[in-house]
């Protein structure tokens, strides 16, 4: 089998992160106005530095007016240019030693730049949305910017009263004070920067179903004349839910939330315990269930269980992709085998020189990465049988819940619950472009 390649900086972002220190908690005190797309704000990181003494270190923040840094309580000298704020300590922190730095920013937010687009914090006719995968959580707070370094948030953000607040977590406070809100958020479970999620909108907050004792609590935030369209939409998601938790363990945050723009999106967005839609994806007609279905499934793939860096994003999306599979399955829609037919048939047709295990930075989101690794999925499984193949899939949720991964650790993970060495299917799945042959349930096998 082909050996994956050792985790280090991001061979996609070599300008993302800093490997010398990682953060356990950001707090975060944001005041915004949206007239004139006004961000102000202070963040408290606290960190712990490597193996080495830390006489300087980085933090990826976009063109804002920094206002004040300090290291531990004194003024550090930095520079801050080409978006990344370059920190030398008053004094140097020792190796392994805890540290908290504190950074006050102001400005007008705005996407960062990216082959994609803009990424980041997005001004909307009225009001704002935060979309950053993969590298846009520097437009608006300063952070270690690389998907492995993961922390809890605590979330404060003042805007004008007309406006709600929604971010990933649980929303402890909610203060009006004159003609402002104060909306204070915790996630406590470790999040990766691209994965803070934040809208500002004009929103009506409903419940989707009755979690009922030990239930996961699931609301929804829609514009109003969106209401009836939506309530069908998503009526399925509580099932969902219920269904994913069963196949891949049990839910891994406090709660879930979405939330439908005014505006359209090109794709939903994920962030922790958060998806965001687009007016687009609410038609009344369930025309977008298949993205209810993936964006709910990231938050164990890709959200929980992180990737280590972004070579290895086929573990997000074709987990997510053959989420998507197994709930047209499990609720009278097409088979996984016939949905991975399609999908073989698919790439059958296109280019056949796509690697899973190193895509390359231009191929992320390449719709054949998606597919091909839904087809790993099912090929694992179909090699598994289904016993075997959801104890895997638990298994993986739980043992690297809060964590980060590679392929590698995939590769070893299923070989645990196999007698028979899987090496050629992950080296022609993973590691090789050829389309293998579309893969057929075991004699006797459900798929």
């Amino acid at each position: 089998m082909a050996v994956q390649q050792s985790v280090g900086q991001d061979p996609y972002f070599p300008g993302n992160g800093d490997l010398r220190y990682r953060v356990h908690r950001y707090e975060l005190t944001l005041d915004y106005r949206p007239g004139p797309n006004r961000l102000s704000g202070t963040a408290r990181i606290n960190a712990i530095a490597g193996r080495g003494q830390l006489t300087e270190f980085q933090l990826n923040l976009a063109d804002f007016r920094v206002g004040r840094v300090k290291v531990d309580g004194r003024t550090p000298h930095y520079t801050h240019r080409g978006g990344k704020l370059r920190v030398r300590p008053a004094k140097p922190v020792r190796a392994g030693a805890a540290f908290t730095v504190e950074v006050q920013w102001s400005g007008n937010p705005r996407p960062v730049n990216s082959p994609w687009g803009g990424l980041g914090w997005e001004e909307l006719e009225d009001g704002a949305l935060v979309a950053s995968q993969p590298v846009g959580a520097p437009s608006w707070y300063p952070c270690n910017d690389r998907p492995a370094d993961k922390a809890s948030y605590h979330i404060s953000v003042t805007t004008p009263s007309a406006y709600a607040v929604v971010a990933g977590g649980r929303l402890l406070t909610r203060t009006t004070k004159a003609s402002t809100t104060t909306w204070v958020y915790e996630q406590a479970a470790p999040t990766s920067s691209y994965l803070v999620g934040l809208s500002i909108g004009k929103y009506q907050t409903v419940l989707l179903g009755d979690p009922g004792p030990g239930g996961v609590p699931q609301h929804g935030h829609i514009p109003a004349h969106l209401l009836p369209r939506f309530a069908r939409d998503f009526a399925r998601q509580p099932a969902m839910m219920e269904l994913f938790q069963e196949l891949f363990g049990p839910y891994p945050f406090d709660e879930y939330a979405v939330v439908v723009t005014e505006e359209e999106l090109d794709v939903p967005v994920e962030a922790q315990g958060l998806s965001l839609f687009g007016s687009n994806h609410v038609d009344g007609e369930r025309g977008s269930e298949r993205l209810v279905a993936h964006e709910l499934a990231h938050q164990w793939f890709g959200n929980s269980v992180s990737i280590a860096d972004w070579r290895q994003i086929w573990l997000n999306e074709g987990f997510a992709k053959y989420a998507e599979w197994l709930w047209s399955e499990r609720s009278g829609g097409r088979s996984a085998q016939q949905l991975a037919a399609g999908a073989h048939r698919l790439l059958f047709s296109l280019p056949q020189d796509l690697r899973l295990a190193d895509p390359g930075r231009k191929s992320m989101f390449d719709d054949r990465l998606y597919q091909r690794g839904g087809l790993v999925l099912h090929a694992v499984r179909c090699a598994l049988g289904d016993d075997a193949f959801f104890r895997m899939l638990r298994g993986w949720a739980g043992q690297h819940r809060g964590g980060a991964v590679t392929t590698a650790n995939f590769t070893a993970h299923v070989g645990r619950f196999t007698d028979e060495p899987l090496d050629e299917l992950f080296d022609a799945w993973v590691y090789g472009t050829t389309l293998p042959p579309l893969p057929s349930p075991r004699t006797g096998g459900a798929v």
